[in-house]
């Protein structure tokens, strides 16, 4: 889809949205209606999911003038009832939901905004727009790259509003800094280079499953993944570290960065070659994502790297101390590097650059935030989603880019080290990468020819089609195999 067609189905999509009594297919194959807002209207948001990050939502949506928290829902009764408590004593009232389902079926909703676990951010997007819901979905918008499309082509569908929870697209700090690079301020741009750099101890090793406790509707959690024994010590934020949930720090902290480093870049595709080298390191427990890894997305403009690592700066840091010994990199940790022709900009946060010439001295600096939500509720009174900050698009691309590395990482072979650098050959930034990993690791007493890394498979992909070329079992795993009753639909 080109930008002139892209404009085009959005405005169509937004005039359909905003037509008195729009009927919308729900996801029951029947027809509701989509509230019209007016001006003046509150907004009624519901919260999906808040142990963790949902929190944030709910703080950030409270404080939007207007709008009105009419609910919340979470599998976790006990999550569920703290949370409920502490908004009725602060005076707000909200009806309360284990099944997303149900909530729905409301009518006295408008918006949906989710911070589930990745595996369920799809499905209630989908539903949602479905249900003539607007949607803020977490990043990342998905749990594999077909999952993301499906929510573009539903927003697109049924004219709603989608924002992706990546917020530094809101920083007018980073904005300008982004178009002061694109415009060739230092040179043309050679890597765009992603960092997660963040501390990741062991979440240990069970000998057999871990009862789920009563409070949580365990069926429900899985939800379109398999529902199987719990096979790590808990529940809740550890299942960033098993495949079938989540997608490992890559698309965890990472999805932030590499959504910075693409928006840098000026990208709005897949990229057409990847390939990933990485391995979990240091420990043996019940998690199966790389805690040490990079990506190496080749773009016809330049290439765009992605870096994680979970363990400190050196083995003697592996105690009480991993938080505040993690290696850097141009002094970034969580962050972006972008190397030009005459310099490189550093984004070391979500709302902050510096500008470097090629000596190392700074030359201009950025930093100011925003308010992400208050982005998405702007756009959800005007119903033109060309003013969201981080539109679904954006977030189904960056998520994507995390979902094809790890693709290329799990149809990999170990191999030693000696054998990678051969592999390597001929691609600088790669091997450059490659060998400041393995320093990395050994320095953590890792000897990776007894514990060697990942070396991933190559693919290559026709970006229009969002397919890999010639490659079936790649394909395979653009998407999964889903529950009955909790699919992500083919056909929205």
């Amino acid at each position: 889809m080109n930008r002139r067609s892209f404009i085009l189905s959005t405005a169509i999509a937004g005039a359909a949205a905003a037509l008195p009594g729009c009927a919308i297919l729900n996801r029951t194959g029947s027809r509701s209606r989509a509230r019209v807002i007016g001006p003046n209207d509150t907004i009624r948001v519901a919260i999906v999911g808040f142990n963790g990050r949902g929190k944030d939502h709910i703080e950030g949506f409270l404080r939007q003038p207007g709008v009105q928290i009419a609910a919340l829902c979470d599998v976790d009764r006990r999550v569920l009832e703290t949370e409920a408590k502490k908004l009725a004593d602060k005076g707000h009232a909200v009806a309360t939901f284990t099944d997303v389902r149900k909530l729905l079926e409301s009518p006295d909703i408008d918006c949906i905004s989710t911070a589930t676990p990745n595996h369920w951010h799809a499905l209630i997007s989908v539903w949602a727009c479905q249900a003539g819901k607007d949607v803020y979905v977490e990043k990342p918008v998905s749990h594999n790259a077909w999952e993301g499309r499906q929510i573009v082509r539903a927003a697109r569908k049924y004219g709603r509003i989608v924002q992706t929870g990546t917020q530094s697209r809101s920083n007018p700090g980073l904005r300008e800094a982004v178009a002061w690079i694109q415009a060739g301020n230092l040179g043309a741009i050679k890597v765009a280079r992603g960092l997660c750099y963040k501390p990741r101890q062991s979440i240990g090793k069970v000998s057999g499953p871990t009862p789920v406790p009563d409070h949580i509707d365990y069926d429900l959690w899985c939800g379109p993944a398999p529902v199987t024994p719990l096979m790590r010590q808990k529940l809740h934020y550890d299942w960033h570290w098993q495949f079938v949930t989540g997608n490992g720090d890559l698309g965890n902290q990472g999805i932030h960065q590499m959504d910075i480093a693409r928006w840098a870049l000026g990208v709005n595709t897949l990229s057409p070659k990847v390939f990933s080298v990485g391995g979990r390191m240091g420990y043996q427990d019940n998690g199966d994502t790389p805690n040490s890894q990079f990506v190496f997305h080749q773009y016809d403009q330049a290439a765009l790297i992605f870096e994680v690592r979970g363990l400190p700066k050196s083995k003697e840091y592996q105690d009480g101390r991993w938080s505040k010994s993690m290696p850097d990199y141009r002094g970034a940790q969580v962050g972006v590097v972008i190397h030009c022709e005459n310099g490189h900009l550093v984004i070391p946060s979500y709302d902050s650059a510096q500008a470097f010439d090629r000596n190392g001295r700074q030359i201009k600096a950025w930093k100011q935030g925003a308010d992400h939500y208050a982005n998405f509720i702007s756009a959800v009174r005007s119903r033109r989603s060309g003013e969201l900050n981080a539109e679904i698009l954006e977030g189904h691309l960056s998520s994507a880019l995390c979902h094809t590395g790890n693709i290329s990482y799990l149809l990999g072979s170990k191999l030693p080290p000696e054998a990678i650098r051969d592999r390597l050959q001929g691609n600088h930034e790669a091997a450059e990468t490659f060998s400041r990993l393995s320093e990395h690791l050994i320095s953590n007493g890792i000897n990776l020819e007894a514990q060697p890394l990942v070396l991933g498979e190559t693919l290559r992909m026709d970006v229009k089609a969002e397919r890999f070329i010639r490659n079936d079992r790649a394909n395979q795993m653009l998407t999964r195999e889903y529950r009955k009753g909790f699919e992500v639909p083919s056909r929205v």
